[in-house]
């Protein structure tokens, strides 16, 4: 046990282990905020309105079409697995939302639950690099020579102090930084469920082209007026 607790205290083990993880953890949110703050979220109410504007004019492959486009974006995903259903019935269509729904969510949670795991556990981490800091503190008290019990004892101490405040250290901002990125993926959450039901609310309601009377015969079969006129002379003569 002497032989352990002294290659901790000599090699430092127990701060390279929290900087390792601190490390992880920097990582981690990295990806996680570069993914909910940059690769996924997409303007919603523009792309949104575009969309209806293409499913009033019937133009439900040009709104397919313009959704792979940004096929990437969660919101464009679910909205383009609704309108890939739009030709069956109300129940095909909540269907789809569904299971694009399922499909897409572990693009926003992906990683972000490790993070108050890491955080917890480079709190442990410090928590234990204290405890052999103050055996080797209560050790250089009992056993140490007088010239060493000194050196020994602030040896303790200092590993005790330095392996909390370097598990806080990680475990302080790691939180921190956690609590705005699970606010924004529910925020992204929210977004989509409720522009994905704008668009099943405009499916259900959407409107085709008027009909137009002008655009009902070619502008060739036409009757010329004058034709007309001419016509009915010749047959009165």
């Amino acid at each position: 046990m002497s032989g352990i607790m002294g290659f901790l205290v000599d090699y430092k083990v127990v701060d390279m282990i929290i900087a390792a993880v601190g490390l992880f953890a920097f990582g981690l949110l990295f990806d996680r905020f570069k993914a909910l703050f940059w690769d996924l979220p997409l303007p919603a109410e523009p792309f949104t309105r575009q969309v209806l504007s293409l499913i009033e004019q019937d133009k439900i492959e040009e709104a397919i079409t313009f959704c792979t486009a940004n096929e990437k974006k969660p919101l464009a995903f679910v909205i383009k697995s609704i309108l890939s259903k739009s030709d069956r019935d109300e129940t095909a269509i909540e269907n789809s939302l569904d299971i694009a729904a399922a499909e897409m969510a572990p693009k926003l949670t992906k990683r972000l639950g490790h993070l108050p795991m890491v955080a917890n556990v480079v709190t442990m981490i410090g928590l234990f690099g204290t405890v052999i800091g103050l055996i080797v503190a209560f050790r250089a008290v009992s056993y140490a020579d007088v010239s060493q019990k000194q050196t020994l004892l602030a040896q303790g101490i200092s590993m005790a102090m330095t392996a909390t405040a370097g598990g806080l250290a990680v475990a302080i901002p790691t939180m921190f930084i956690y609590s705005f990125l699970q606010a924004k993926q529910s925020s992204l959450f929210a977004e989509i469920d409720r522009h994905s039901q704008i668009m099943l609310d405009a499916l259900r309601t959407r409107s085709y082209l008027p009909f137009q009377s002008s655009n009902t015969y070619p502008s060739s079969q036409k009757i010329d007026p004058t034709q007309k006129s001419v016509s009915s002379t010749s047959k009165v003569s």
